[in-house]
């Protein structure tokens, strides 16, 4: 009998799929309105938290950070205790819940509505693309990648409709209506997985068992332990710094983040190297790997100002206002799904037409021409901030050329970079590798949030085109020499391509 499909593949897919794109509608969706809801006024006609924009900036580099650092906890907990399946479903549940509790319209629900979300999502995020990958078990082929690129393309339709819906929603009527809305469409998406979760069969359904009784039941009574002390102490963190007990200063405590992300990233590469057990030639990988890593996270301090300071240049500075309508500020975040969805076929054909006469650029120079774009996006804003200066608000297409050549850049960087570390990492190593790159991710936006707090300071807007230039040097030049080391690197990688 034939196996039941969609379009060609499981029908699992169509679950996971439709889950995705709902969860990436209520993410992307309610981080176009973050900081414009944090800086807002509070008496004004949209009230907000009337943040400054560097504690905005900390605390939207903090959220989104922790949304990739809860990814690692997430996915051993799938793994040691609940299974993958049971995972994202508890995961779209908790992330429901915190849109709704930042609806809620006050400054407690809002910070706990936040905490969910990113807990949420490191349960949902890592486990729906492990789902993936088991519903190919038996297919390591053309349409494995097929599917995956499907499912990719969930996420950007997804963030392509949140971004316009709840940011619409969210300047228009109101910032609780459009932190609602993601709250409906990621209720929606759990529906859909658990309607349709049967499709999945038993991928993921069980977490990973040694086969030994007893030495599984007690990992997963300390396991269980383990949670619920973390989710305790968060708890009573939490309460202590809303009723005023503690005080948690969100720049230095983002300042302090990054500086133990950088050093236990350090000494973790540094510990693999030399007391590993590993050959010269793994070695010499984990090397590449922890360069890729580097670059990763500036490309990611970049690439994530779209939420934060291009979200405030956009609002403050940009000409929105069309035959006597003005256009949401968040509706400009739009542009970088959409010229995904749009860009995507091109690269995959232009990969495959230069590697068929030998001329696809290696990795390392791949990763270069990200980040090299990500810094001439930077130029172009340099270029607009001059007017800026002058007193004028600049046309949206300053905006809408720099993420292009972002878009192009992550085009660029993401998709190889992940694949590069499967490739290098060795065999025992896998998977704490994956976590280095979901880490570097997490230390790139926190950069972009204390970044941000400066690019879009108000109360020093001469100095504006000085810091867009910087970023441009500092990310285009990071580029540069990695394209110019790229020949070492290469040997180094050895016959990894």
């Amino acid at each position: 009998m034939t196996e039941p499909t969609w379009a060609g593949h499981p029908r699992g897919l169509a679950t996971l799929f439709f889950t995705e794109m709902w969860e990436r509608f209520s993410y992307y969706g309610m981080r176009a309105i973050l900081v414009l809801a944090m800086v807002a006024a509070v008496d004004g006609s949209n009230p907000g938290l009337g943040l400054s924009a560097e504690v905005a900036g900390a605390i939207y580099g903090l959220y989104t950070a922790s949304v990739y650092l809860a990814s690692l906890p997430g996915g051993w907990i799938a793994d040691r205790l609940i299974g993958q399946q049971r995972a994202v479903f508890w995961g779209g549940c908790i992330i429901a819940a915190g849109h709704f509790c930042m609806a809620l319209n006050t400054t407690a629900s809002f910070f706990i509505g936040l905490i969910l979300i990113a807990l949420g999502t490191g349960l949902l995020k890592p486990n729906i693309s492990a789902l993936v990958g088991q519903l190919y078990r038996d297919d390591k082929g053309a349409r494995r990648d097929a599917g995956f690129s499907l499912f990719y393309m969930g996420i950007n339709v997804g963030a392509f409709f949140g971004q316009l819906l709840c940011g619409y929603l969210g300047e228009k009527i109101g910032w609780h209506w459009g932190f609602g809305a993601a709250g409906v469409f990621m209720v929606l998406g759990v529906i859909q997985y658990r309607v349709y979760g049967a499709h999945l069969g038993d991928a993921g359904l069980l977490p990973a068992r040694s086969g030994d009784v007893q030495r599984d039941a007690a990992l997963h009574r300390k396991g269980w332990l383990g949670v619920a002390l973390f989710l305790l102490a968060l708890t009573a963190i939490t309460a202590l710094a809303l009723n005023g007990v503690m005080t948690i200063n969100a720049v230095r405590l983002a300042q302090g983040t990054g500086v133990g992300i950088v050093m236990i990233a350090t000494a973790y590469f540094a510990y693999v190297m030399f007391f590993g057990g590993l050959s010269v030639d793994e070695r010499r990988k984990v090397g590449v790997i922890a360069v890729f890593f580097v670059a990763a996270a500036m490309f990611w301090s970049g690439f994530d100002q779209a939420g934060s300071s291009l979200n405030l240049f956009a609002q403050n500075h940009t000409h929105r206002t069309f035959f006597g309508w003005e256009m949401p500020a968040s509706w400009l975040q739009a542009v970088n799904p959409l010229f995904i969805i749009i860009l995507s076929p091109f690269f995959a054909a232009l990969w495959i037409n230069l590697g068929r006469r030998n001329l696809d650029p290696s990795l390392p120079v791949k990763m270069s021409l990200g980040l090299v774009q990500m810094g001439i996006g930077f130029l172009v804003l340099y270029v607009a901030a001059g007017f800026v200066v002058q007193g004028e608000k600049v046309a949206p297409t300053w905006l809408i050329l720099t993420y292009l050549l972002h878009t192009t850049g992550e085009l660029c960087l993401s998709p190889v970079g992940l694949s590069a570390v499967t490739k290098l990492a060795p065999p025992r190593y896998v998977g704490q590798m994956l976590g280095t790159w979901f880490t570097a991710s997490a230390l790139g936006n926190l950069i972009a949030g204390l970044a941000a707090g400066h690019l879009a300071d108000e109360s020093n807007v001469a100095a504006m085109p000085s810091r867009f230039l910087l970023v441009f040097m500092t990310t285009a030049g990071t580029g540069l020499v990695l394209w110019l080391v790229s020949g070492h690197i290469k040997r180094m990688m050895g016959n990894v391509r």
